[in-house]
């Protein structure tokens, strides 16, 4: 991710504002009693719509949830199939600067296509912004009238 895309908070979209601050919201209700890593995802639906996320641990670790996973899931289960934009709000994790969306999430992001993310920390001060091509460019995906993917 180049460092030319990171920018203040206050100099974003009132949307994309909105978006990142609902990512913050959802990430104090992560569950998160063993790693006590907090994560939060809100992603914007095409109608406009936020459907939110928080990572939900378990003490049987494969079978926690990630929250953009926990985010993409509520949208769907709502019916909702296209998304515009996503935001991940977490504290830096394994010395970068930003969390990004773990292997796992980056595949099911795309799933649904290509979409700007917006990656926070909990102060919101700085965004780095980026893609889900950038940051997975060779997903594997199907296309589907949802997503529009190129095969």
């Amino acid at each position: 991710m180049s460092e030319e895309k990171i920018l203040d908070f206050k100099t974003l979209d009132v949307d994309i504002q909105e978006l990142i601050t609902e990512s913050v919201a959802a990430r104090e209700m992560a569950y998160a009693p063993y790693s006590k890593f907090k994560v939060g995802a809100a992603l914007r639906c095409e109608d406009g719509s936020i459907s939110t996320g928080c990572n939900v641990e378990n003490a049987a670790y494969p079978i926690s949830i990630c929250a953009e996973r926990v985010a993409i899931s509520k949208a769907v289960s709502e019916g909702k199939r296209k998304f515009s934009a996503i935001s991940v709000a977490a504290e830096p994790a394994h010395g970068s600067n930003y969390t990004s969306p773990c292997g796992m999430c980056r595949q099911m992001i795309a799933e649904f296509g290509d979409i700007p993310v917006f990656l926070t920390r909990p102060d919101m001060t700085k965004i780095q912004t980026t893609s889900l091509r950038e940051i997975l460019p060779f997903s594997f995906a199907l296309k589907t009238p949802e997503n529009g993917v190129q095969s």
